[in-house]
């Protein structure tokens, strides 16, 4: 099991993991501070032995492992600490309990953390996506098809090794190994020497790298040189160093040496002297260059003042007489309040390694579309490419799709490994999901028969409902290709609808569905009106009054109205032309009224009965008007009460 921390984190000291020490923990935190990490965890882990479990302690111990990629420990610790405190833990720490647990590989209990703390946390001021509620991004992440091919190259050492750039034909990188061979240097945080750049040729393929060299013995110094870029001619590089110059190191107000950014020139075939470009300072870090192809833009890596987390990602313009623009932060698309470090830059894309978006644990590899608006939101490129420790640096040569990219998952040879990888051709994959509802009241039908056809009318699939009315298909669908669902159900009327898939890969569509009911027996349509068509209801002569036989026939409209809850109907009353036209039209009046107010009496919402009118005999059906002689059948026809549905839905 690997303890020593990557390198990524040396090259940027991590904001927010200091606090206020009690004087009975001086030498650990001394050596917390110091960034002497292995040294501090074990005073700490004393601590703890001795019955000391406070805040404090824990704290440093969980963070002390956790800088130092230990993520065994880490989760360990952090567990115990969360277990005592988390009601007055900050966000930091359970941002960082979940990495530790997806360190490790527990996945289930990193989701849990996100869930719990996404309702109990006030993340408002570290707006990170590992601390949403984001249980199906994860399992997606996790189940991604793979697109990358990736080996271990065989010049890795013990030590770190990392931060691969093209520089013409060749690969230039940064290392730990021991250059300088009878005057061995060590850094005490990691007990590695220090980084240097080193030059090493391509196989034919361009998988692994040969004939590893020194860069140059100008550039390397007695501390850290790493991670360069280079203008497209080849003779200008960008690179990061600590603060040293005049044979010193260069320290803030609080004594702290931060990293710079350096440029060199090619001249006469050496390396220039290395010097300081204009928006480096002393009191925070500027490093990790990347130029656009062009040459016009340097992408670069800072904790400056306007940093939205630990490291943002920024960019300067080159002027044409070599000065820079303002430095300008990528802004909350792709920086976020964890770490965004390692830019590459081609064309139109834009990678970078970040902790802060959704990942697999530890730094993740994420490229986001380049556009005149900025960039797109981040995707992450998934596994075997990203693993639960740090993958980071990675660079690619997209007319081949190969490249190369730095991590310290399990497995390498040492601490930070060159990796190289082949970009597969991804296959458009999707897949679809969707529910089904009930028009009427928006309510989900259970057991609905769904079918996924394809274009050609060939069933692709079949399911049914769940009791939540929801459907999914465990069928791959092609991408950019038209599917139809079709549902059906006993006692309803059947409904289809096309979506398209889009270009998208690994998208889940979404296809919600409504679902009618069939029309009650009773409900048919006469010269394109709806009714509901009951037998004749009859009064005594000369009376309104509802009748036994009546009330029989008007219960099925009670029924039909309480089937459909939105229904509204207006009442007709109609008689024949024999007797008084004034008559018949008050008569039928009082039965219109008193047949509504039987069907208010049975539950019916009065504000569903629109109207009940009697007609009299204005409206009859036949010709037998007045003083057209008729038969008793002929008359019967026009005598009628009619139930118009105004609204069925």
């Amino acid at each position: 099991m690997k303890t020593i921390k990557t390198n990524i984190v040396i090259l940027f000291s991590l904001v927010g993991c200091i606090v206020q020490a009690q004087l009975k923990y001086n030498d650990a935190d001394t050596n917390f501070d110091n960034l002497l990490y292995v040294r501090a965890a074990n005073q700490y882990e004393s601590i703890v032995q001795k019955g000391d479990d406070s805040q404090h302690v824990l704290q440093r111990l969980g963070d002390a492992y956790f800088f130092n990629t230990d993520m065994e420990n880490a989760a360990k610790w952090y567990g115990v600490l969360f277990s005592k405190y988390e009601n007055v833990l900050k966000p930091e720490h359970a941002f960082r309990y979940v990495h530790a647990l997806k360190g490790v590989g527990n996945y289930k209990l990193a989701k849990a953390i996100m869930k719990i703390y996404t309702q109990k946390l006030d993340t408002s001021d570290f707006e990170v996506e590992q601390l949403k509620n984001n249980d199906e991004a994860l399992d997606e992440l996790l189940n991604r098809q793979p697109q990358f091919y990736i080996s271990n190259l065989a010049i890795n050492t013990p030590v770190a090794d990392f931060g691969t750039m093209y520089y013409k034909d060749k690969i230039v990188f940064s290392s730990s190994r021991d250059s300088l061979r009878f005057e061995t240097r060590v850094y005490e945080w990691n007990k590695q020497p220090y980084l240097d750049f080193f030059m090493a040729d391509t196989n034919d393929h361009g998988s692994d790298l040969t004939d590893v060299v020194p860069f140059s013995e100008i550039l390397n110094t007695r501390y850290h040189e790493a991670v360069a870029t280079f203008i497209p001619e080849g003779n200008v590089m960008y690179f990061t160093r600590n603060n040293y110059s005049n044979q010193t190191l260069g320290r803030d107000s609080e004594g702290t040496n931060h990293l710079k950014m350096y440029t060199s020139q090619l001249q006469g075939g050496e390396w220039t002297a290395a010097t300081e470009v204009s928006f480096n300072s002393e009191e925070y870090s500027v490093g990790q260059p990347a130029l656009s192809p062009d040459g016009r833009f340097l992408f670069f890596v800072s904790d400056m003042p306007g940093s939205i987390g630990g490291t943002d990602i920024f960019v300067v313009e080159l002027n044409q007489d070599g000065s820079f623009s303002q430095p300008r932060n990528l802004g909350p698309t792709i920086n976020t309040s964890g770490r965004e470090m390692f830019p590459y830059v081609t064309a139109e894309k834009l990678y970078f390694a970040s902790d802060g978006h959704l990942g697999l644990g530890g730094l993740d590899i994420f490229e986001s579309e380049l556009g005149q608006n900025g960039s797109g939101t981040p995707n992450n490129l998934g596994k075997p490419l990203n693993s639960n420790r740090d993958d980071f640096a990675y660079i690619v040569n997209e007319a081949t799709d190969r490249g190369y990219f730095s991590s310290n998952r399990e497995g390498g040879k040492g601490d930070d490994d060159i990796y190289s990888f082949q970009r597969l051709e991804e296959a458009c994959e999707q897949t679809v999901r969707g529910s089904v509802i009930r028009k009427v009241n928006a309510q989900p039908i259970v057991n609905v028969n769904v079918e996924l056809v394809s274009a050609d009318g060939t069933s692709v699939g079949k399911t049914i409902t769940d009791p939540y009315g929801a459907f999914s298909f465990d069928i791959v669908l092609d991408c950019e290709v038209e599917y139809n669902i079709k549902i059906s159900k006993q006692g309803f009327l059947p409904n289809e609808k096309t979506f398209e898939t889009s270009n998208k890969k690994d998208y889940m569509n979404t296809v919600p569905l409504e679902i009618k009911k069939e029309l009650n027996k009773l409900i048919v349509r006469e010269n394109g009106v709806l009714k509901i068509k009951i037998d004749n209801i009859y009064f005594d002569l000369n009376k309104a009054d509802i009748r036994p036989d009546a009330a029989q026939e008007l219960n099925k409209i009670v029924e039909v109205m309480k089937e459909y809850p939105k229904m509204v109907i207006k009442i007709e009353a109609h008689t024949d032309s024999r007797g008084s036209d004034r008559y018949n039209e008050t008569l039928s009046d009082k039965r219109a009224k008193a047949t509504g107010s039987y069907i208010i009496s049975q539950g019916i919402e009065a504000n569903r009965l629109e109207s009940a009118i009697g007609y009299g005999e204005k409206l009859l059906l036949n010709q037998c008007g007045n003083g057209i002689k008729c038969t008793n059948e002929e008359h019967d026809v026009n005598r009628r009460s009619e139930f118009i549905i105004v609204k069925l839905e």
